[in-house]
């Protein structure tokens, strides 16, 4: 996986599962992430080394994939979306008992 790809994935990721991560994982993925700033300048911030930034942000990283493996609701509302898509585009109906079976 690119790292637009993976950064555009990890995104979606803290978007279903920010909520589950600890205030400190929250102002270190935001801070790399959303604001673009550098490895160095979130340890300034938060007086840790550089490497407790990076180790930290690795953390978080496999938290968020460790989450989506075991609720699969990223996964979930992609199908949702495509179903939909195909519902409105072809008008067939067995498109809503799929979408019912997402549910169950």
């Amino acid at each position: 996986m690119e790292n637009l790809e993976k950064t555009e994935y990890l995104n979606t990721l803290y978007s279903f599962y920010s909520e589950l991560l600890t205030d400190k994982q929250q102002a270190y993925y935001t801070n790399y992430y959303h604001m673009d700033l550098t490895l160095q300048e979130i340890a300034d911030i938060f007086d840790v080394s550089r490497n407790a930034v990076h180790t930290q942000l690795k953390n978080v990283e496999q938290i968020l994939n460790n989450f989506e493996a075991k609720l699969k609701l990223v996964e979930t509302s992609q199908k949702r979306s495509k179903l939909l898509d195909q519902l409105e585009s072809t008008k067939d109906l067995k498109y809503i008992d799929e979408l019912r079976k997402l549910d169950e």
